[in-house]
């Protein structure tokens, strides 16, 4: 069976396992970065909406205040779920990347009052504060967690050989998954990335393939994963 390794952190690993399973392939799940909180004060005097980049950074909010009367802008489909999933109640989505929702909350600046909180990581994809302070929108980040880089999972060292692709969601988990496989052969597997950004550190490796997907989500990449992987016969 076509074997395929989730290096996201969790709890998203699980949900994305349950995915490629049901696309009749093996899910390994084995990430390369984990999520661990950071102690910050969460203040919204001021704040007028908030901006969510990643599904961690949902929950990262959502079990800390319980605030949810703010509207929210969500980078792509996943984030807009999981902040439905939390009580919020106005959720917009940008179905895009971190440049698309800087354009999504430019356009409709004009109806907020007050400054655009971006709870998230301490080292985010994209600098969304700061296009959106170039764009005339008052935004500012508010780190509530970090990714932190996990030993090389030996049960995956040990059966790379097992392995036919790799999907990666982050240019960090990229840089990570590089570290861990400098010294494997990896021409027989294929490394499907979300986006060019993510594909970029994985380029010193001799990689059969390395895909990214033509949107920045993981229905994308799914989508990806379908095309050029076979499936286990139903």
């Amino acid at each position: 069976m076509t074997r395929i390794w989730i290096t996201r952190a969790q709890p998203g690993a699980e949900a994305t396992a349950e995915r490629v399973t049901a696309l009749g392939l093996e899910a390994l799940v084995a990430p390369v970065l984990a999520v661990r909180d950071l102690p910050a004060r969460i203040d919204l005097a001021g704040v007028g909406a908030l901006a969510f980049t990643s599904a961690n950074a949902v929950r990262a909010f959502a079990t800390r205040c319980e605030a949810r009367a703010l509207p929210v802008f969500a980078v792509g489909a996943a984030t807009a779920t999981a902040a439905a999933a939390a009580g919020f109640g106005e959720v917009v989505s940008a179905e895009g990347d971190v440049s698309d929702l800087a354009r999504l909350i430019k356009d409709r600046a004009e109806n907020l009052t007050g400054t655009v909180l971006h709870p998230g990581a301490t080292e985010p994809a994209g600098n969304l504060p700061g296009a959106l302070s170039n764009a005339g929108v008052e935004a500012r980040a508010l780190a509530l967690y970090e990714t932190a880089p996990v030993e090389a999972p030996k049960l995956v060292l040990d059966g790379i050989a097992t392995i036919t692709g790799v999907l990666v969601h982050s240019p960090k988990a990229a840089l990570r998954l590089a570290v861990i496989l400098a010294d494997q052969s990896v021409a027989h597997m294929t490394a499907y990335a979300l986006s060019p950004e993510v594909c970029a550190p994985l380029a010193g490796l001799a990689w059969g393939q390395v895909i990214a997907a033509p949107l920045p989500t993981e229905d994308a990449l799914l989508s990806l994963l379908i095309r050029t992987t076979p499936r286990k016969a139903t």
